[in-house]
Parts: C-alpha cells; structure tokens; sequence
C-alpha cells in the first residue's frame, strides 16, 4: 500500500499531553429550520445529491472520511487509508475506541454492511465499480475495485454521496429497516431523543463520541418553513440559529438590534431544469428556446433582491471552485436578444411551457424568474411543494415544465455531471449520447490532465447545448442570535449548515 492519508501523528501528539478535565455539554440551542424534517435524513442509506440530508447526518452520525474544517476528505471514523499502487483497493484502518450510541464498537463488519445497504445519490455508480468489501479483521477494512478510478475518494468521501457514513448492522438487523427511521443509532456526536416527522427534532449530546465531549447538552432542530415567521422566532429568542432569509425580510434582519446576518457562499449553483427539452415536440427541445429562457433572466436583480447580492451569477451548474470546473461567464441580461430568439425558433408570440416548480423553499426566487420569462413569451404557472415530495418527484422524473434546481452536495465536476448530466444520474430525464461516451472515458482516465480535458469537453457540450439555465451560487443567509458565541458557520467550507455540531459553542453568562 502506498500513499497514506493519517493522522497517526497528531493522536501520538495528542495522546502523550497531560489529561485535562472536560467541561460537561450544557445549554440548549434550537434552530429555526427553512424546511420540514423529512424522516428519510435520519437514515444514511437514502441520502440524495443534496447538503439539505447532512443537516441532520453530520449530528446522529459518522462517517470514515468526511468534509471538515480541516478538509473536504477528512478521516473520521476511519483514522487512516491507504491506495494500492495499482490504484484498484482502498484499505482503511478504524478509529479504535469509535464506539455507536449503544455502545457497539464500529467495526469493519458494520462499514460493509452500511456501503451494501446504501441505495442514494451515486449508488448505481459506486456500486458498479467496487467489486466486493473485504472486511480484513475488526479495525480494518478493503473496497476492492473492478478497475482504478480516480473519484472513488470523491463521491464516497464528501457529501456527493452518504454511502460512507456507517450505521450499525446488528442494531439495523435487530429492529428492521422502519424500525431503524423511528429510533436511529449513530457513531455521531448527537443521540435523538424524539423526532417529530415534518416538525421537530430532538438530540442529546453523546459525550463518549471519539473526537471530543459536545459543549451543547441538546440540540433542536425545529422546522420554521415560513421566512418572517423565523425572524420573530428569533427576534424572541425561541430560536439561537435560523436559516435562509431573503429579500426584505434579510433587511429586516439585518437592522436588529442584537442579531447576526451571516452570509455562507455555498457550491450550490441554483438553474433552471427544462426536462422537456428531450421531446422533440416541446419547444424547449431546440436549444434557441433554451438560450432565450438564459438571456431573460436578470441575474444581478435576482441577486440583490433576494440574497442583497452576496451571491456569485454563473454560466454553469459546477461550482466554480470545484476540481476540473470549467469557467463560464453568466449570460447577459437581453429580453430583446431573447425575443428575436424565440422568433427564430418558430415562438413570435412565445408558449406556454406549463409548470413552474422552484425548489423548495425558493418561491419568491421562483416568481421573478417566472416573470422575467413571461416578459419575453415563455408563460408558466407557479408550482408550490413541499420540499419532500419536490425531491421525490425530481428523482423519480415525474416533474415536468420549468424545474428552478439547487445541489450543495460537495465533490468534482465528475459528481455533479453524474447526478444531473449523465445518463442514469439522479436526476437526469434525458441525455447526450457524446457526453455519456466521455464520461465514461474519464472515469477510467487515471492521467490527471488527460481526465481534465475530457471533463472540460463535456461542460463545453452542456455550455453549446444549453442543457441547463445557470442564474447564480447561492450565498445562503443565516440569522444568528446573541446566545451564541459559535455557530458553526462556513467552518466546513461550502457546506450551508452548522458543522461540526460538537463545536457550537453558548456564550459564557
């Protein structure tokens, strides 16, 4: 084995200074959530191409490498891995002493079991290139691959996909699938002590997790869906933390006496998904529609009017700071461009192009763009959902008309063309056959600049085809209240929510 990622060093570091007493986790810190609790979250095994299931994983459980301050693949449960020189096996060396909130202690037994079970985002393509998990003894593990590929690290590592966080077999085994969602055990630094589905959350700290104590007794996770309704919460102090604020309600917010407005710009471009273009009998199949829908859209007024301009237009659905990301320059604003396009396309007095159905809950977002395209010809109707049912629907290729899409889900340009670009992704309702062709050609591309390049030509294909309509990466705006002295803002970088939670932090009264 070669290549080793550890922290051998710094345990050795760490073990060998003077025991010092630990404070005892103490206070209560609730926050106001912009979603309802899908029960779904609770489980690793379902996790979608999306960082909204990490708000509530990264507390009630664990994963053997992860996205931490101190890096996107960070060991965890996992202390150490290596990578043969034929870059076809993984091999990683528990944490001794991890233990599950039963106190089981997490074993290879269980990191197989939980990889097998795993059913969400990438979990056709992770599935397809590993051979078999070989659970070497207890504390050591080996995912043996069909054939080299260079991203295995990315989507089992980082939050494009949940199949490296680990959950008990015996527990799972002993109380059933259902009986796992009502009653979840993790290795996290949190223990649920009541979930309310669609309402609330409730957590104890787990004071023997592996990496430290949690300052905070208990954590509540509290679904707040209606914006102002989160202010006042917080405005009274009901609730510590709340998420997303937009618009007037981000300026009101952004006066109060007492209160944080924090922005964290996320890699989570928001675009349009025009599913229809795949019918070759919808006008969204002729790539000038698609292109006159881009040029409609008023980005910078978009912007300032919902996240006061903190977040960064684009031209692409790849974060710009992702690996292999191809830089693309946001289409400008011309309805009058648009207008001549559409007529081009056969579309003098625009269409009816059904459905508009933002991602929930970006609604008000939704009603601009709505406009915006209705000025031009192309007329929709408002679609409202809750967020649940919006993502089922999404997956399951039953939305149709104007979809407004957002990904916070971490990883490459590879991870995100494979859950909304290439064939059999996620959320993908039809593709390109040249793009599928290099996407499997880079897969098996072990030559960094070789694999480069034809990542690069298959966004250059998305850019000529218009296959999405990219508006901006979202700067997600929090309110933080005056009890707290760490929030656990942007300390994950690029991740929307509080991490890692063991390190929220009351102020000292």
């Amino acid at each position: 084995m070669s290549r080793v990622v550890s922290l051998i060093g710094l345990i050795a570091i760490v073990s060998a200074m003077p025991a010092m007493a630990v404070a005892a986790p103490e206070g209560t810190v609730t926050w106001g959530l912009h979603v309802t609790i899908a029960s779904r979250w609770l489980d690793p095994a379902e996790t979608e191409a999306l960082a909204t299931p990490f708000m509530v994983l990264y507390a009630i459980h664990d994963a053997l490498v992860k996205p931490m301050p101190a890096g996107a693949t960070t060991p965890s449960l996992a202390e150490s891995w290596t990578v043969s020189h034929d870059g076809r096996a993984y091999e990683f060396v528990l944490r001794k002493g991890a233990r599950f909130h039963n106190g089981a202690p997490v074993t290879a037994d269980d990191v197989k079991f939980s990889f097998e079970r795993y059913k969400g985002a990438a979990a056709r393509l992770l599935k397809d290139r590993v051979a078999e998990v070989v659970v070497v003894d207890a504390g050591h593990v080996r995912f043996q691959l069909k054939e080299p590929w260079p991203d295995f690290m990315t989507f089992y590592g980082t939050t494009a996909s949940g199949a490296g966080w680990i959950v008990p077999k015996k527990y799972v085994e002993q109380v059933g699938e259902d009986g796992f969602k009502k009653a979840p055990i993790g290795a996290g630094p949190y223990k649920v002590v009541s979930i309310q589905p669609g309402v609330e959350l409730v957590m104890e700290a787990f004071e023997q997790y592996w990496r430290k104590a949690p300052n905070i007794k208990r954590l509540v996770l509290r679904a707040i869906p209606e914006e102002s309704t989160r202010l006042a919460a917080l405005k009274k102090g009901e609730v510590d933390i709340a998420y997303l604020f937009t618009g007037p309600v981000a300026e009101e917010l952004k006066r109060a006496a007492g209160l944080k407005l924090v922005p964290v710009l996320l890699e989570a471009p928001f675009w349009l998904d025009v599913p229809e273009q795949w019918d070759g009998k919808s006008p969204w199949a002729n790539v000038k529609v698609r292109r006159a829908a881009s040029l409609a859209i008023d980005r910078k007024g978009v912007n300032q009017a919902e996240t006061l301009g903190f977040s960064r237009p684009t031209g692409t659905i790849i974060p710009s700071n992702f690996e292999f990301a191809l830089t693309v320059k946001p289409d400008p604003f011309d309805p009058v461009k648009a207008k001549q396009l559409l007529a081009e396309a056969g579309y003098p007095n625009g269409f009816d192009a059904g459905d508009f159905t933002p991602f929930p809950p970006y609604f008000t977002m939704g009603e601009a763009i709505l406009g915006q395209l209705q000025s031009v010809g192309i007329r929709s109707r408002m679609r409202s959902m809750e967020r649940a049912a919006f993502l089922s629907a999404w997956h399951d290729k039953k939305l149709k008309g104007i979809i407004l899409g957002i990904s916070g889900a971490k990883g490459n340009a590879a991870t995100r063309i494979e859950a909304y670009v290439a064939k059999g992704g996620m959320y993908v309702a039809g593709s390109v056959p040249e793009i599928d062709d290099l996407f499997l050609r880079q897969e098996r591309e072990m030559d960094r600049k070789k694999r480069e390049a034809l990542l690069l030509q298959i966004q250059k294909l998305m850019e000529e085809r218009q296959l999405h309509i990219p508006i901006y990466e979202l700067a997600f705006l929090w309110g933080v209240g005056p009890r707290i002295e760490e929030a656990g803002a942007d300390r994950v970088k690029g991740y929307p929510y509080s991490a890692p939670y063991e390190d929220v932090k009351l102020k000292k009264q």
